[in-house]
């Protein structure tokens, strides 16, 4: 009787024991996670990393980044994350994050070692982007390069022995690489030389590729008559048929001008998740929109 008490007690025991070692993963499975601020960063880091760790994005598919605020909920799981990837350029990473985190060194900026462009993009609240920095800098293969570069290290500091990731990374690279090469003939070949745009979102893809980008926005507002008049005979002269505008903002500036010259309104979205996939959308627009 007592061997079969002991043998029961010792059961139970390691059972008990199993169970509290599975219970601390649980808790702490979060830890793993990983952010992204936007949707375009998500499909960056999970080509380097395969899907290894769940990757969150703070700004819903949908909305804006330059009026969003993390939720408390958001923030929770910010402070239990093992990294967190940011453009560094947009305000509530500038601003919001830094002050959610007890430790900014998970916080890794994309844009570091970027040729920044000064814009007239309004990011803030009272109608001025931070330091007038464009932040769009996702939108060029060139610019993606570095960042993917950014991401990779981060990821190396903290898995230094894993040969995968640093595959990964390379094979992420070449194809950013052969993106940027395909994009520059196409768009040389196409005649492309100005485009025309409501929101100036395409600065980084314009300055690699050579193209004038004429932003319809005056410092981030609405444009006076005065200035829709200029546009739309400049429009008239060069022949220009489409103006392209982003999905998440407003068309109806757009298609009033659209209408004047005869053409058409272009939606683009900045925010797709596929960002190498959404740059060759974004020139076959542009190549349609020569034709």
């Amino acid at each position: 009787m007592k061997r079969y008490l002991l043998l029961l007690v010792c059961t139970c025991t390691v059972a008990y024991a199993a169970c509290c070692s599975c219970t601390p993963h649980d808790k702490t499975s979060s830890s793993e996670d990983l952010y992204v601020t936007i949707y375009p960063l998500r499909s960056i880091v999970g080509q380097i990393t395969q899907e290894d760790f769940p990757i969150h994005v703070l700004v819903p598919s949908g909305a804006s980044p330059e009026t969003f605020e993390p939720t408390p909920k958001q923030i929770a799981g910010l402070r239990r994350a093992q990294l967190i990837f940011s453009v560094g350029l947009l305000d509530f990473e500038r601003t919001l994050l830094p002050k959610a985190l007890s430790d900014s060194s998970r916080l890794i900026n994309m844009s570091h070692g970027i040729d920044l462009i000064a814009g007239n993009c309004s990011h803030l609240h009272d109608g001025e982007h931070t330091h007038g920095i464009d932040p769009h800098v996702w939108l060029s293969p060139r610019e993606l390069r570095t960042m993917a570069a950014n991401a990779y290290s981060a990821i190396h500091r903290l898995y230094p022995d894993s040969t995968r990731y640093t595959d990964n990374y390379r094979m992420l690279d070449s194809a950013l690489a052969r993106l940027d090469t395909t994009l520059n003939g196409r768009i040389a070949r196409s005649g492309v030389h100005r485009l025309l745009i409501y929101h100036p979102a395409l600065t980084y893809y314009a300055r690699a590729y050579g193209i004038e980008q004429i932003a319809i926005e005056e410092e981030g507002k609405e444009p006076s008559a005065r200035r829709l008049a200029e546009l739309i005979q400049l429009a008239r002269k060069e022949h220009i048929r489409s103006i392209f505008y982003q999905k998440q903002f407003p068309a109806s500036t757009v298609e009033t001008i659209s209408r004047d010259i005869a053409g058409e309104a272009v939606a683009l979205d900045p925010l797709a998740e596929e960002v190498m996939q959404n740059l060759e959308t974004i020139t076959d627009q542009l190549i349609r929109s020569n034709q």
